[in-house]
């Protein structure tokens, strides 16, 4: 066995046992996470994130340490959009608390499993058409002015090509049983809502993979960085879900600086071969941009609560 073949082992046997650490240890039982367990977990996921990081540049060299950081970071600000768009989803279902954790579990493990697909297929596109880097920077220059001008996305599930799709195969209980997908009534097979609503959350991610595979690819090539440094991110979504549900008030301005992020990311795609940005400044430019959105969202949410008092 090559030495690359055991690193993907081991990685894949790493993430299979947190997976079954957290479900059928930690979460066993349905229950709702309260803020403080969201951010001890939040707080774990993002340490184990830069252990990792750190074998990366002890293993192999700065530049993939810098690389799988610059990565984390531009997954983990993305994902954060798709949080709040999982809050709607929560909300327009009406699902219970303590069901949210099993949803977002099975809704993740499905998204690690098409992100895969998109990762490695476009790494294999980019490596033998050359001129997708141009396509992909655009495409990424559109989806950050896009993002600007677009009205606030809508969650409708009477519409959902999905859950149309799931409920002409299935039929469809009125009402919530327990934390089950799936019951058996009169010798016949109903899904629940809550199994609704993976289905959508599935959706809602391939959607927003479409934006941020071509974006963490303009920040590298290699197989192994793309994949694991987005696989952290999507593995702690869950606790930071968790942790920033109900505070969405606070991430007023954020979509602005996803939106200068995207542009950004998609002209260092779009121009590879003129200007070759290095990728300490890339770094530099998704952490203070983030920052500076960030804190202003706090501002102006603080500022409008006092004149409100």
């Amino acid at each position: 066995m090559s030495e690359s073949t055991l690193l993907w082992l081991l990685f894949h046997v790493f993430v299979l046992a947190m997976l079954a650490l957290d479900l059928g240890v930690f979460h066993r039982k349905s229950h709702e996470v309260n803020v403080r367990e969201a951010l001890l977990w939040t707080a774990v996921w993002i340490t184990l994130a830069m252990l990792f990081n750190l074998f990366i540049y002890l293993h192999f060299d700065r530049e993939l340490a810098v690389e799988f950081f610059t990565g984390y970071v531009l997954e983990k600000s993305l994902s954060v959009d798709n949080i709040f768009v999982m809050v709607m989803i929560f909300s327009v279902f009406d699902v219970p608390k303590a069901y949210q954790h099993k949803v977002l579990f099975y809704g993740i493990v499905g998204a690690l499993i098409m992100r895969a697909g998109f990762i490695f297929a476009g790494i294999e596109l980019i490596h033998r058409f050359h001129w997708l880097m141009y396509v992909f920077g655009g495409f990424l220059i559109f989806t950050g002015i896009r993002m600007l001008t677009a009205k606030e996305a809508k969650v409708d599930p009477e519409n959902n090509t999905f859950i149309k799709v799931v409920s002409s195969i299935f039929p469809v209980t009125t009402s919530f049983v327990g934390d089950r997908f799936f019951v058996r009534i009169e010798g016949r097979r109903w899904v629940t809502p809550l199994f609704l609503v993976v289905i959508l959350i599935e959706a809602t991610d391939l959607i927003f993979a479409v934006d941020s595979i071509p974006a963490i690819l303009a920040i590298s090539e290699d197989p192994f960085i793309v994949y694991t440094s987005n696989v952290f991110a999507i593995l702690g979504l869950r606790s930071l879900y968790f942790a920033l549900a109900g505070i969405e008030q606070y991430f007023a301005y954020l979509k602005y600086g996803l939106s200068v992020i995207l542009v950004f990311v998609g002209a260092k795609m779009a121009f590879v071969d003129l200007v070759k940005i290095p990728i300490e400044l890339s770094l530099g430019v998704i952490i203070g941009v983030l920052a500076i959105s960030m804190l202003a969202s706090t501002f102006v949410t603080r500022r409008h609560e006092r004149h409100q008092e």
